[in-house]
């Protein structure tokens, strides 16, 4: 007898206990992105405003927080899959780093005040020195909490929406994430330069206040117990390099996983320069933070119309097919970019479609994993991915910089950059889709065994 369409693991819904569960994933969402939406492009303000070079930019901006999920993001992930309680074995990790990363933006946002008053007290030391370390004791707060949290909330939504509606909930998801954009970059970040601190504690605390809340309201099913620990393991030592030898293992010995692992990296990285450097870029075109926000609530207005028909691809044609395709459409405009975003007009153009097309792959790609990955430890393996994605993320940012301060902030590097990187993941993206066909295809696809 076949599943219901509604059911996932000992979960089973009627449609309007459905229609509940996306009513309160989705309001977690809202907060969710309303954080990722503003703390970045704020925070890279603040960087921009105390004028920064671009390499130590690129540092604190992309490489730290990858290097902050390359060490924690496996630790949490398979911490999460064995976790058995009350909550369940998601939602007890999402109650603790809710908190502390509402806390972190309070911090951030308070930077300024913090780093003035230090500085008081140490009149000798360099002004821009104290800035940055203040803003750094806060910013690795909120992406340790955040990471932490990222690393469970994807397990959570894989344990409790039905397989068949995944690529349309992503498509939600991602309309809800677009429609923050859209209202804190339209009517926001022109105002971030005079109220930053006002703005992000009010943020901060909405955030911290309204996830907890979902996570009280959200309910996983039973789970099976995992599997028992071998029983040679006495010692956290002896434990820890037990645990990382059957992780690699499982993870990292099978050519398909690790070829889609690679894929997914050099597909991240392919955004990742102009997605750093957009805003110093626009300032060097003297594109002023009014402009740059409406631009890029466009950019979330037209990604919005296009969420749930992605969705609904995803789900029709496989996320794998569709996010090549964006792949390709990300190549060719990262190409017009290099060669023609030396102006305004151009770079506003170029920029909007970059966010379009790189909506267009997250969207599409969001229930890859859900997809390909062994369902009782997707968790696992959602980690081992950000692993391979993270060593390279922490070199690609601050080489950019480099390359950028080197020809003296000629930004178009980073559209060049990307534009090799989307190439390059095309062909890789032929040989996974080849072995996915050999799997079983869209229809009948089983993956490997461990």
């Amino acid at each position: 007898m076949s599943a219901s369409p509604l059911s996932v693991g000992t979960l089973t819904y009627t449609s309007g206990g459905l229609i509940v569960l996306f009513f309160w994933l989705l309001f977690g969402d809202f907060a969710w992105s309303m954080r990722d939406r503003s703390v970045g492009p704020m925070a890279q303000w603040y960087l921009n405003h105390l004028d920064v070079p671009n390499i130590l930019f690129g540092l604190l901006m992309t490489s730290f927080p990858a290097f902050v999920g390359f060490v924690l993001g496996p630790v949490i992930s398979v911490k999460s899959d064995r976790h058995r309680g009350r909550w369940g074995r998601r939602i007890p990790f999402l109650l603790v780093t809710t908190p502390l990363a509402a806390l972190g933006m309070i911090g951030l946002a308070l930077t300024p005040l913090l780093a003035k008053w230090v500085h008081g007290h140490f009149p000798e030391q360099s002004e821009l020195v104290v800035s940055v370390v203040c803003f750094g004791v806060f910013w690795a707060a909120f992406e340790v909490a955040t990471i932490a949290g990222q690393s469970v909330f994807g397990g959570l939504i894989n344990d409790v929406v039905p397989k068949k509606y995944l690529g349309r909930f992503f498509g939600l998801f991602r309309a809800v994430s677009l429609i923050d954009g859209m209202i804190f970059n339209y009517w926001v970040m022109g105002k971030v330069p005079e109220h930053f601190t006002l703005i992000l504690i009010v943020i901060g605390i909405f955030y911290g206040t309204a996830f907890t809340w979902v996570c009280l309201k959200v309910r996983e099913g039973e789970y099976p117990p995992p599997p028992p620990l071998d029983p040679r393991v006495r010692s956290f030592a002896t434990g820890f390099f037990h645990g990382a030898k059957t992780y690699f293992k499982e993870c990292f010995t099978s050519r398909y996983y690790v070829s889609v692992f690679i894929l997914l990296m050099v597909a991240n990285l392919a955004f990742a320069p102009i997605n750093t450097f957009a805003l110093p870029y626009a300032r060097s075109l003297d594109v002023d933070m009014d402009t740059y926000g409406k631009y890029l609530a466009l950019t979330y207005l037209i990604s919005l119309s296009l969420s749930y028909f992605l969705g609904w691809l995803s789900d029709t044609f496989h996320p794998l097919r569709v996010s090549l395709a964006a792949l390709m459409g990300y190549a060719i405009v990262s190409g017009w970019g290099w060669l023609n975003a030396t102006t305004p007009g151009h770079f506003l153009a170029a920029w909007v479609a970059h966010g379009v097309l790189s909506g267009c792959f997250f969207t599409s790609v969001a229930s890859l994993g859900q997809r390909l990955y062994p369902q009782d430890k997707f968790a696992q393996f959602a980690s081992a991915a950000g692993m391979v994605l993270a060593p390279a993320t922490m070199a690609l940012a601050p080489l950019v910089g480099l390359l950028i301060d080197q020809t003296g902030s000629v930004y178009r590097f980073a559209f060049l950059v990307g534009g090799v990187l989307a190439f390059i993941a095309l062909l890789l993206g032929y040989g996974v889709h080849r072995r996915f066909m050999e799997l079983g295809g869209p229809d009948h696809y089983v993956a490997p065994k461990l």
